[in-house]
């Protein structure tokens, strides 16, 4: 059956974690509700630390306060739901609802590449340039490059919620997920999904590659100036911050390409791993960037104790 703009499914069924047996799922739906408040908690802190404290109104910090939002938007696009399966037994979900979280979904994990390709750039100026840094990295060229970034991302999400809203949905609804994914939404699909998996292939490929691809050579251009740096202190300092970043990278990349660039078919491609990698960029990864980009930072730090003593100060 071809696709049409008609589909016999007016809701899916999100069965996600729901199979576990009754134990395993309390278990799960507090790991669940832990991580993601710790990813709203310390990704807000972040962002009311940048905003308040002028030091830090930097472009590193500009995009690490955009990062921090993207991630909180990311979490908050799916866990509620999980959450929700889980207090009320609500696994229903309509079919506009569905394409509207995913259309979320692919913008967000789009930014989320732009943004660590750009905060790589911006550090490979700070270290390969640092005497241009601030006629390179301008107010105006930091605001262009995350408007620019998030035009792309939208138009990109666009393409791949229209091309799934002309797929069609016959009988099964039910989506062994704990989201609205495209991977598990094409296997549903009564249509052609040939269209679909190629605009993956190559739009989708093509905005994954080109940030990874500047990753990689701002960091051997790091790399490189690091080395000829004399202190060793100062080499392991800058060493540590590039592996921090550099393992956020990997996790994110591992796990995309992991779940959207295996073909439909393949045996690797199960639902369970599907889950597994998902949760880990969604859910984990969101959680981790407090940690990784700023609890380790002397500067976040010291902005994060003046919120705070604010804070407490505030209600006594």
């Amino acid at each position: 059956m071809r696709g049409s703009n008609q589909s016999s499914v007016s809701e899916f069924l999100l069965l996600g974690l729901s199979r576990q047996p009754q134990q395993q799922q309390q278990l799960l739906f507090l790991l669940f509700l832990i991580m993601y408040l710790a990813t709203v908690l310390g990704n807000l802190l972040i962002i009311l630390a940048i905003s308040t404290d002028s030091h830090l109104h930097t472009p590193m910090y500009f995009f690490l306060s955009n990062l921090s939002f993207v991630d909180v938007c990311f979490s908050s696009t799916i866990v509620p739901k999980v959450l929700a399966i889980h207090i009320f037994d609500s696994q229903a979900i309509s079919f506009s609802g569905c394409l509207t979280q995913l259309y979320f979904l692919c913008v967000l994990a789009v930014m989320d590449n732009f943004l660590l390709a750009v905060m790589a750039y911006d550090r490979y100026v700070a270290i390969c340039h640092p005497l241009h840094y601030t006629t390179k990295m301008t107010h105006q060229l930091c605001a262009l490059l995350v408007v620019g970034s998030w035009v792309v991302a939208s138009l990109n999400a666009l393409l791949h919620t229209l091309l799934m809203a002309r797929l069609s949905f016959c009988a099964d609804n039910i989506i062994p997920h704990f989201f609205c994914d495209t991977p598990p939404l094409l296997k549903l699909s009564c249509s052609d999904t040939h269209l679909n998996e190629l605009m993956i292939l190559f739009v989708g490929g093509l905005l994954l590659i080109s940030p990874f691809v500047c990753i990689l050579v701002s960091y051997v251009l790091i790399t490189c100036a690091v080395l000829r740096v004399l202190s060793p202190r100062g080499r392991w300092k800058a060493f540590s911050t590039c592996s921090s970043h550099l393992a956020v990278v990997g996790l994110f990349y591992g796990t995309i390409i992991s779940l959207y660039f295996n073909p439909s078919s393949s045996s690797s491609h199960s639902a369970g791993s599907d889950m597994a990698a998902a949760m880990m960029y969604t859910v984990v990864t969101p959680m981790l960037n407090p940690f990784i980009y700023s609890l380790r930072n002397k500067d976040m730090k010291g902005a994060l104790r003046k919120v705070l003593t604010m804070k407490f100060s505030s209600t006594q």
